[in-house]
């Protein structure tokens, strides 16, 4: 008598059923995919991450305001130019900054070195006739056909990383200056002194209070920071006697922009920017409706956009975006304090300092509280090698903030 196994029966997954008790269909990869890109489960990810989205788009709303009638001027009658480069742009800088999420802390210590190797050689591009490119009288730009960037954004990114993973490995050495300003000085110097060389001082201050906020966070003593400033001072103001042009800039700016002479130099901008603010008032004269964006206002798309915000949306509007910045600042204050790593917590704090600083001399410029740096208001203004760069060093610190919760789960 011959018997026959019975047949094993498929078993449903008892994990997959719904509340019927029916099996539900398994989710797609790209679900799957989705949900683990936003698989952090700490408040202090999303916050950084929907600022930051809130952020983008407001940027893209209003470079579209700001550039239109120039990009209709420059661009063959079209409008949307400048805006549909910057939403390309957007396109670019999304992706990198999930990508960047989802990397360990272990990617960002390998390759801070190499980062900052390929930071200064890009700089050094600025300088090879017909590859460098010059605008507005620095020499900080690369241009191939029509593709333009700024290495100065990669090297801001760059440091970030690498004074983060310098400084968490000599914590308990900051105390003596030769183990704190070795090798950080000399890679400091080359970066800042390149982009000096090209005359682009906003983006080398932006660079000194990058490393500051590194060695300041990571414990260095106050003297030495003393001393780094001091010297950060005088190579300043080197850079400052190569350019007569930006003396009498800053000069007129001393002067409080009342001398008539300087209304067509040195604060042309600046008053420029006061009167597009003036104009919109406390409830402004309503989306696309500025005046200064038609040719009045020198980069009213990009380093003075907050003064067509101010125009437009008045100073509600402009208020909104200083308080965006403070919450921005707020997410990278909150990640640093539940870090535990000694390299995300400099790390944050160096791209806090970068971001969030650099909005503040951008709106401190319009205001007339500083002299005319041409920084750009970070996620905002026009510009793609600013925006994608920024994106990066955001998707860098939202990496923290999932190590982190990982490491609870």
């Amino acid at each position: 008598m011959t018997t026959t196994s019975p047949r094993r029966a498929s078993r449903p997954d008892p994990g997959r059923r719904d509340a019927s008790g029916a099996d539900s269909p398994r989710p797609s990869a790209a679900v799957v995919a989705v949900q683990r890109i936003f698989s952090a489960e700490t408040p202090e990810y999303f916050l950084l991450l929907g600022t930051t989205l809130f952020l983008v788009v407001f940027g893209i709303i209003m470079v579209l305001s700001s550039s239109s009638i120039e990009s209709y001027v420059n661009n063959d009658k079209d409008f949307f130019a400048t805006a549909t480069r910057q939403g390309l742009y957007v396109l670019i800088g999304l992706p990198v900054m999930l990508l960047a999420a989802r990397a360990p802390l272990s990617f960002w210590k390998r390759w801070a070195g190499p980062a900052v190797i390929a930071g200064v050689v890009l700089q050094l591009l600025v300088f090879v006739p017909g590859l460098g490119y010059g605008y507005g009288g620095n020499q900080n730009w690369i241009k191939v056909g029509s593709f333009t960037a700024q290495p100065a954004e990669v090297i801001k990114l760059a440091l970030v990383i690498w004074l983060a993973w310098i400084l968490s490995r000599r914590l308990e050495e900051l105390h003596d200056w030769r183990r704190a300003l070795i090798p950080i000085g000399p890679v400091v110097a080359v970066s800042i002194g390149l982009v000096l060389v090209g005359r682009d001082l906003g983006t080398a201050l932006i660079m000194v209070a990058i490393v500051f906020g590194a060695m300041f966070i990571a414990g260095t003593r106050l003297r030495i920071l003393g001393v780094v400033l001091v010297v950060a001072g005088l190579v300043g103001l080197g850079g400052l006697s190569v350019s007569a042009g930006r003396i009498d800039r800053i000069h007129d700016w001393l002067s409080g922009c009342r001398d008539a002479a300087s209304a067509n130099f040195g604060c042309y901008q600046t008053l420029g920017g006061w009167q597009a603010l003036a104009h919109g008032g406390v409830l402004g004269v309503g989306l696309g409706n500025s005046t200064a964006k038609w040719n009045w206002l020198p980069e009213a798309a990009n380093d003075f956009i907050f003064a067509v915000i101010g125009e437009e949306l008045g100073m509600f509007g402009a208020i909104l975006v200083l308080l965006l910045f403070v919450v921005l600042a707020i997410a990278f204050v909150r990640i640093i304090r539940m870090s535990d790593d000694p390299f995300a917590k400099i790390a944050t704090s160096a791209a806090m300092v970068w971001i969030v600083g650099q909005a503040f001399v951008n709106i401190a410029v319009v205001l007339g509280l500083l002299p005319v740096l041409g920084v750009p208001l970070p996620l905002i203004s026009a510009g793609g090698s600013s925006l994608i760069t920024t994106l990066a060093a955001i998707g860098v610190v939202l990496s923290f903030a999932r190590h982190r919760a990982e490491r609870a789960r």
